[in-house]
């Protein structure tokens, strides 16, 4: 347990700096339908933003740029401006993209509604037609990554190709002890920290932060496999862990292999999907190291996926 405090107050600390490191966010409103405040991302401006109506729930979203559309899809208890800042400037110079704030979570007000990864990705179904967007490339991160997957599987007709940072697609892809302190994972771990802050600052019941934080958390103390479904996905999937991650290896090598990775390319050509571990990195420090994966997904997105002939 103590090593566990341990994890979650840096986790806290890593959140301060990243919010430190930010343009200071214009949006401290309430998040009411009448008044929307725009985030301001480094020296830009959202060109759209506002809530959609999507499943009961009255979803924010902003839109950058121009170009191909993608959808970045946050982690567990964060918003645009605490997980996108580093990320939208540098991908809205050539792209359209589209950030959203998942239910309960910045001013996405909850909604009486389960909170599951199924139902937030058939919100992101939702948003893209309301945008009047046929299909777009998503990236996930931690949270985000299995409302990716699950986007891929319920709506595969919406989704050009999929880029998962940290994520899993079953409960035992987290690393055994990893898994097991999420029923641990509490209100007071995250008292003074920007978490609660950002929270109590939208408008929400401060006395109800526990339960948010339980609400949140929710769908990981259940045991859910959709192996067979994301290894049937027919999009190119992109999937990046940290060396130091919370996600075990052969998780995303399972998923590598079952995508036609495995093979020594110069015999019989490059699979369609990609796999990294990046070096010297966490779960939290996936967002602090996006100088290094950023490229390998522009990459990625823009590549000629075509099948490529061996070289010898």
């Amino acid at each position: 347990m103590k090593k566990h405090w341990t994890n979650i107050l840096s986790f806290a600390i890593v959140m301060s700096v990243m919010a430190s490191c930010q343009s200071p966010s214009k949006n401290e409103q309430k998040g009411t339908d009448t008044q929307v405040e725009k985030d301001t991302i480094g020296n830009i401006e959202p060109d759209e933003s506002g809530y959609a109506d999507v499943n009961g729930l009255k979803m924010y979203y902003e839109v950058y740029g121009k170009g191909k559309p993608i959808v970045l899809l946050h982690g567990s208890f964060m918003n645009i401006p605490l997980n996108w800042s580093n990320i939208i400037p540098v991908l809205s110079k050539d792209r359209k993209v589209i950030v959203a704030e998942m239910q309960g979570h910045g001013r996405t007000k909850d909604i009486p509604r389960k909170f599951s990864y199924q139902n937030m990705a058939d919100d992101v179904s939702a948003l893209l037609k309301h945008l009047k967007t046929d299909s777009a490339d998503v990236l996930g991160y931690s949270m985000g990554g299995g409302v990716a997957f699950q986007f891929a599987v319920r709506h595969p007709q919406q989704l050009r190709r999929l880029v998962i940072l940290s994520g899993t697609y079953a409960h035992n892809g987290w690393w055994p002890d990893v898994e097991a302190s999420f029923a641990a994972i509490n209100a007071d771990m995250f008292k003074g920290t920007p978490i609660q802050k950002q929270y109590d600052s939208l408008g929400n019941d401060p006395s109800r932060f526990g339960e948010y934080i339980k609400k949140v958390m929710s769908p990981d103390l259940e045991p859910y496999d959709w192996s067979k479904e994301v290894k049937n996905i027919q999009a190119p999937i992109f999937m990046a862990i940290g060396d130091a991650d919370g996600v075990r290896y052969e998780h995303a090598l399972d998923l590598f292999r079952a995508k036609g990775g495995g093979k020594m390319g110069d015999l019989h050509g490059l699979p369609k999907s990609r796999l990294a571990i990046i070096p010297g990195t966490t779960h939290i420090g996936m967002m602090l190291h996006t100088g290094w994966w950023l490229p390998m997904v522009t990459d990625f997105l823009d590549s000629d996926l075509s099948p490529t002939p061996p070289t010898f």
